[in-house]
């Protein structure tokens, strides 16, 4: 049933991706569905495309291992849109950019500073892939006994297959309906396993496990009040600087749009991040075992409910469990090709798809060669060099007119740097000890401060870097679309 489950999801993907095809004629419905997502909608597909194998797998499965400090990974992937609705969404929506490196050449006007964007948007597209199909093959080798290799390269072809064939408008209508399926999926089963809780005397954790698994900042692991704080900042300002993201607002028609969109992205992501949790704490009682603690979502059904109706419920799990699989690598693989397209390639639709194929083979190789860790922790590490990288680009860039090229690229260099090194010894090194493995594991907390730091005081010092059309962008950033700039409706003070 859940071999069955998966291949009902995969064609899924592919028929609505086909579908999608009929509306994609353009180079901008390619990048952003030429920019007429209604706010619904574009929630939807957002909702889709950030709840990967982390939000659906990884946080119960810290939840089982570790307790209720692991709640902080939905409350902080939720609170981020907060930050990112407060501070970025209209804005980088008004600049009229396609990606990043876009916005970012724009407001510094540079081209060392796009590249500079378009390698960091690279790394992190590539790093948040890698889970994704590690994990993949993880659950198709958990319901068939399938070499780990296989579901990652099962999702990468039907991920491959959508995007070349449609680009964002295709990938929209796909991650929407993704999104409904992976609520869906965690819902339904989760109504039985409370009932077969019920029905089994409602037994709630002992009073040992309370002693090392429900005391917050506790989480059982070492200088775990370090690694919450790190884990929090960068769950919260992370959000704003991954690609996947952000290249949905490009889509909306306006920045009023934006807004809207990320008001209902918070209550889609809400009611989502509520179910994780409770498989979690299920997974306490009823799988305390698990070696591998991803796993506890597809194992609940079997051990709580069993029989057919197990085995039904095991099946929805698991095609929530690929759709998430295929909606972020979707998304992420739309962000990376469209910046592979422009900025090494020559652009156009045929660049776009060959930057695809660029986009999904290198994560691949190296979800088959990095040593496996939980998906949760390395989505973090994601989050980590985007919150050490483009937020203070973004916020520095959309509310601080004194920032300047060299200030940019100092502190892209230095923090997403730092990050990356960071990441880099986690995943192919280690486990490390002590502090220097919390500071390693979870770099947030001393990558985002230096980033901030390095770009305003090298703003400072090099005044003369200030791009000279600063004011013209910042008027353009900040005004609303009613406005017309060139009839008249806004005047310069000089005036």
């Amino acid at each position: 049933m859940s071999l069955a489950a998966v291949l009902v999801v995969v064609v899924a993907a592919v028929l609505i991706g086909a579908f999608g095809i009929r509306f994609s004629r353009t180079t901008s419905d390619f990048y952003v569905a030429s920019r007429t997502v209604s706010p619904l909608w574009n929630a939807s597909a957002i909702g889709g495309e950030y709840l990967s194998a982390a939000s659906f797998l990884g946080i119960a499965g810290l939840i089982l291992s570790f307790g209720v400090d692991m709640l902080w990974l939905p409350v902080g992937w939720t609170g981020g849109y907060l930050v990112l609705l407060v501070l970025v969404s209209a804005p980088l929506r008004r600049s009229g950019a396609y990606t990043l490196p876009d916005f970012a050449e724009a407001r510094l006007e540079s081209m060392t500073v796009r590249r500079t964007a378009s390698v960091l948007v690279v790394l992190i597209g590539w790093l948040y892939l890698m889970p994704q199909f590690q994990s993949a093959g993880l659950v198709l080798r958990t319901i068939t006994g399938a070499p780990v290799w296989v579901g990652g390269l099962l999702v990468a072809v039907v991920v491959a297959v959508n995007v070349l064939s449609g680009g964002m408008r295709s990938i929209t209508f796909v991650q929407a309906f993704q999104y409904w399926l992976k609520l869906t999926a965690l819902a339904v089963p989760l109504v039985f396993l409370l009932m077969a809780w019920k029905a089994d005397g409602a037994p709630g954790v002992s009073a040992q496990d309370a002693a090392t698994w429900q005391v917050p900042l506790a989480g059982g692991k070492e200088y775990g009040v370090y690694s919450t704080y790190s884990l929090i900042l960068a769950t919260f300002l992370g959000t704003m600087g991954l690609p996947h993201v952000l290249v949905r607002f490009y889509t909306n028609p306006d920045g009023r749009a934006a807004r809207r969109t990320t008001l209902v992205v918070l209550s889609l992501l809400g009611a989502f991040y509520l179910l994780p949790a409770v498989y979690g704490w299920l997974g306490r009682l009823y799988a305390p075992d698990l070696v591998r603690t991803d796993t506890v979502v597809l194992t609940l059904p079997a051990r709580m409910i069993g029989g057919t109706l197990g085995d039904l419920m095991t099946a929805l799990v698991t095609a929530g469990a690929f759709a998430a699989f295929l909606s972020t690598s979707s998304g992420l693989t739309v962000s990376v090709a469209g910046v592979i397209a422009q900025d090494l390639l020559k652009g156009g639709v045929r660049s776009f798809r060959i930057a695809t194929l660029m986009a999904v083979a290198v994560p691949l190789a190296l979800a088959l060669w990095a040593r496996a860790l939980p998906v949760a922790d390395v989505v973090g590490l994601a989050f980590a060099v985007a919150a050490s990288s483009f937020c203070p680009l973004l916020v520095l860039g959309i509310w601080w007119r004194r920032l300047t090229t060299t200030g940019a690229l100092a502190g892209l260099f230095v923090g997403g740097g730092l990050a990356c090194g960071a990441v880099l010894a986690t995943i192919t090194g280690g486990p490390y000890d002590g502090l220097a493995g919390a500071l390693l594991a979870q770099p947030a907390a001393w990558t985002v401060p230096i980033a901030f730091a390095v770009m305003v005081s090298v703003s400072f010092l090099t005044p003369d870097r200030v791009p000279p059309g600063v004011a013209r962008t910042m008027v353009r950033l900040h005004t609303p679309e009613d406005l017309d700039l060139d009839r008249g409706d806004w005047r310069p003070r000089s005036s």
